[in-house]
């Protein structure tokens, strides 16, 4: 079995007139965390949402766990399955407690029984520090609890891969450190992660690598040490200075 898990090769996806990302290479190997950076715009979201063709690239490949998602005749509910994705948005089923958001995937696309899915769900919700919410309603938990519910969701799939798309960006401050926290912990147990952020303290701790991406190209790429520690490029030097040193705001 190879250990490269998302394999992107000459990655071309455009909207109209715009091309958003312009022949992106890049893998993410089995146990690794690719952390990607860049200002907004850069083609960092889209570029997760490729990966597990939520946008249709307009050229290149994309493999994920063996298949190619990129070829026309993939099935593509399949090879999904691999891939857990976690959204800037919680998106929770609201009409469903928490321990039912987490067994409805389970049961109707893996064929679980349901006991064997809620105790799927239990185990997952208790690496998330949330087992006492089972029976809660999305409503009734804070932002920061809903979005370790959306990942107990997606480890509830056994994914060979995590996407996360900025995961912390709609929380409140103060809710940041426990997703974070439990992101960290799942980095610790070898989960492969791929991961959109401005948390650049998380990045450098976290990552195995990170990308830098800027105008729809990948500048940068490397361990933390050197891509936020020392930068090479000039590019990635000036957005790293404003992001970890944001002063002058008002010069």
């Amino acid at each position: 079995m190879s250990d490269v898990i998302v394999q992107v090769s000459d990655l071309h996806k455009s909207f109209g007139h715009l091309e958003v990302l312009k022949g992106i290479d890049m893998e993410v190997r089995r146990g690794e965390v690719v952390c990607v950076i860049g200002p907004s715009g850069s083609g960092k979201s889209t570029l997760l949402r490729c990966v597990n063709v939520l946008e249709a690239p307009n050229s290149g490949t994309v493999v994920v766990n063996g298949f190619e998602l990129t070829d026309p005749d993939v099935d593509i509910d399949k090879a999904r399955r691999a891939i857990g994705m976690v959204f800037q948005g919680f998106n929770l089923f609201g009409h469903l407690s928490v321990l039912d958001n987490l067994t409805v995937a389970q049961r109707k696309v893996l064929k679980r029984d349901k006991a064997e899915a809620e105790r799927i769900a239990l185990d997952n919700l208790t690496r998330v520090g949330l087992a006492e919410k089972a029976g809660s309603m999305p409503a009734q938990l804070s932002g920061g609890q809903q979005q370790r519910v959306a990942i107990a969701r997606a480890l509830s799939m056994d994914p060979a891969v995590m996407l996360f798309d900025e995961p912390t960006s709609a929380l409140d401050p103060e809710l940041v450190g426990d997703v974070l926290a439990v992101m960290r912990t799942l980095a610790d147990e070898g989960m492969t992660m791929l991961v959109v952020t401005h948390e650049m303290q998380f990045a450098r701790e976290v990552a195995d690598t990170v990308l830098f991406m800027d105008g729809g190209v990948v500048v940068e790429q490397g361990p933390p040490n050197q891509v936020i520690g020392d930068p090479r490029e000039e590019r990635t030097q000036t957005f790293l200075a404003r992001v970890l040193n944001p002063v002058h705001v008002n010069e």
